[in-house]
């Protein structure tokens, strides 16, 4: 199965808690932090939410 790299790449300064609260979810804490998840419709469904503040590469 494959793997998303994520990257927070925009500031959450401003923005709804609801946003806040999914970034905190996906286990990213500061700007230009990365985490590593399998590949799922939870984490894709999340990433939809805050596409706008994140970078995803997949990884083989």
């Amino acid at each position: 199965m494959a793997n998303l790299q994520i990257t927070l790449k925009k500031s959450l300064i401003g923005r709804p808690q609801t946003q806040h609260k999914i970034i905190q979810s996906l286990g990213l804490k500061r700007l230009n932090s990365q985490v590593i998840k399998e590949d799922n419709a939870a984490i894709r469904g999340a990433i939809n939410k805050v596409q706008h503040l994140v970078e995803v590469q997949e990884l083989d």
